[in-house]
């Protein structure tokens, strides 16, 4: 099974959902980098269940321990692990979906690839597996920090079904997206979005959505040709995170119906410097940073556990009908918010440090 992202800062995750825990050993960070515990524990709280009244209700502390790595809050140049335990596990829940596939999970699709699967919580395809890499993403910040401070990784919820939110990539900050538990930037949305998650979640149904991303100064040159560009590795990145199901960076889909003309990106000098006067290649061209801003957006598919009889079939071949059980978001978008922000700070650091090692 393949657990491991990135190249020269390279992550390995591992635990299931109902598991004694969960984590991930970090290889390739430089050493001398200091390292704040505080810091991983913060992007942890955002991503963990529990934290409003519209997200699962399952109660998690997700207390970070740094096993190795670390000496007196600087990195030693080893490999960093870190864990965090299981305290809320309730596996009897599962018993039913032991012999049961549930419809558009990953139980089938393990069992027909390994013939064995965990049962509880989908475990290495639940989501509690993006623990690892929210915490290495916490470190990996830490780096860019040291190589090159003022990068900025935001994220937003962009939409919830057809409620789309009116957000200014180029001034939408931190501040405004927390302000709220939906996560989005656009005040004028929030309790419409909170109102349409709590009634899809009181009929036992779920919905998804969109998040965008905007990545600000980062450097020209981050990015490699033809099979690692930087919007290839952007892509593979955020649709290795549960429940998505599409990626466009730039104008996207909508870039299809311009001609060439419109769409392509005018260079000009602009404070000694080359700049483009529009950006509708999303801040990268040739599979290389251009040193414009980055803006992509990532789409999600409804939870796929709803509380609703639903037709399936047994591991033995036998057609039954399940209903869904346990602690579930009906919808993941709020949480998802830190993972895709986690997602995209991994492949900066992983692209940053192999430039680097260009000598550039």
């Amino acid at each position: 099974m393949s657990s491991t992202f990135g190249q020269v800062f390279r992550i390995h995750t591992f635990g299931e959902s109902h598991g004694g825990g969960v984590g991930v050993v970090i290889d390739g960070c430089p050493p001398r980098i200091p390292v704040s515990l505080e810091q991983i524990q913060h992007e942890l709280d955002r991503r963990r269940p529990g934290q409003s009244e519209i997200v699962t209700p399952r109660k998690e502390a997700d207390t970070a321990e740094i096993l190795s790595g670390l000496q007196d809050g600087v990195t030693l140049g080893c490999p960093i692990a870190i864990l965090v335990r299981n305290t809320d596990q309730r596996p009897g829940a599962y018993d039913e979906m032991a012999a049961k596939y549930r419809p558009s999970h990953a139980d089938y699709t393990y069992d027909a690839k390994y013939g064995i699967r965990s049962a509880s919580g989908g475990g290495r395809a639940s989501a509690r597996e993006t623990i690892g890499r929210v915490a290495a993403a916490a470190v990996a910040r830490q780096v860019l920090d040291q190589f090159h401070p003022g990068i900025e990784i935001l994220a937003w919820v962009k939409s919830i079904q057809e409620l789309n939110a009116d957000v200014d990539p180029a001034t939408v900050t931190a501040a405004d997206i927390e302000s709220n538990i939906v996560r989005t930037g656009d005040s004028a949305m929030v309790e419409t979005m909170i109102a349409r998650i709590k009634a899809i979640r009181a009929d036992g149904n779920s919905v998804g959505g969109v998040i965008e991303c905007v990545i600000r100064n980062c450097p020209p040159g981050l990015g490699e040709p033809i099979f690692d560009k930087l919007e290839a590795d952007l892509a593979k990145a955020m649709l290795s995170i549960p429940a998505t199901k599409g990626f466009e960076i730039g104008s996207g889909f909508a870039g299809t119906l311009l001609t060439g003309r419109e769409h392509n990106d005018p260079f000009r000098m602009i404070d000694g410097q080359v700049r483009t006067t529009s950006n509708r290649s999303g801040g990268v061209q040739g599979g290389i940073s251009n040193g414009e801003t980055i803006i992509f957006r990532v789409a999600f598919k409804p939870t796929a556990t709803i509380m609703s009889n639903q037709e399936t079939v047994t591991a033995g071949g036998e057609n039954t009908e399940l209903q869904g059980k346990g602690r579930h978001d009906a919808c993941v978008l709020p949480r998802a918010v830190p993972i895709v922000e986690a997602m995209a700070t991994l492949v900066l650091t992983d692209h940053l440090l192999r430039q680097k090692s260009l000598g550039r």
